[in-house]
């Protein structure tokens, strides 16, 4: 018995030794899993706060582009007319001629002594509706002052005014010649009086503004882009009276305006 007590004292202490090892490894295991739990509770805890900060950001973002890019306002069109142009006569007209004009260009002041007169008649007739585009092609020619658009801005208040037709006319018969300053806005007024302006100040704030420069803008940028490369441009239902860049004379448009009637004169 005594013989088999040594043994027995050792396999008893092998087995203690065995029983905190075994131990010590679960308590790191244990330790390692808290730890590995903890990192991902605070990777959750950081994912959520990031994503918050990119929302808000994103709000911010948002909101600050809200703030200075707001859409553009519509384009104002003048009285009796669209965001291309103005028209003069009866809607009911069966013929459209459409002008592209500029109140610089000296060969549209030409058509308007030459062939102006007979369209005007077939207008108080109700044969034809003339469209008008008072575009801004020779603003190169006026010394920087801008005339060309100065001037369609002041023909689009005319409209508004009532009176773009008689003011039309005024503008022709003082026009300034080419590279020259044009008229001034000054004068650009008196002449709206003249054409019989009534709401004086209105006018005066319209034509001292620019409140048309956009229009005139666009509806220039949308002759070039259709193909009208200068004035004057004369089409009678949408179709190119004369060769491309050549101007018809009278017996030419009143040719194509009673084609589109339907008559032979």
């Amino acid at each position: 018995m005594s013989k088999n007590s040594p043994r027995s004292t050792v396999t008893t202490k092998g087995k203690g030794k065995a029983a905190q090892s075994r131990a010590r490894q679960v308590a790191a295991q244990r330790l390692a899993a808290q730890r590995r739990k903890q990192r991902i509770i605070t990777f959750s805890i950081v994912a959520v706060v990031v994503v918050a900060v990119l929302a808000v950001v994103g709000v911010v973002g948002v909101t600050v582009w809200n703030q200075t890019h707001k859409p553009a306002p519509p384009l104002a069109a003048p009285k009796g007319g669209t965001t291309s142009g103005i028209y003069v006569g009866p809607p009911t007209a069966k013929v459209t001629v459409e002008l592209y004009i500029d109140f610089m260009c000296p060969i549209c002041n030409q058509f308007e002594q030459t062939t102006g007169p007979t369209l005007d008649k077939m207008v108080q007739q109700g044969q034809i509706r003339i469209y008008y585009h008072p575009v801004a092609y020779l603003d190169r020619s006026s010394q920087g002052t801008m005339y060309s658009t100065r001037a369609s801005g002041a023909a689009a208040c005319a409209a508004d005014a009532g009176v773009f037709d008689k003011f039309r006319s005024i503008l022709y018969q003082n026009q300034p010649q080419e590279n020259t300053p044009g008229l001034t806005n000054q004068q650009l007024i008196q002449f709206g009086q003249q054409a019989g302006v009534k709401d004086t100040a209105t006018f005066e704030k319209c034509v001292n503004d620019g409140k048309y420069s956009t229009w005139t803008a666009n509806l220039t940028d949308a002759a070039s882009k259709g193909g009208v490369s200068g004035t004057p441009t004369v089409k009678v239902n949408g179709t190119l009276v004369g060769a491309k860049d050549t101007v018809p004379n009278t017996q030419t448009v009143t040719d194509a305006i009673n084609k589109a009637l339907g008559t032979k004169k």
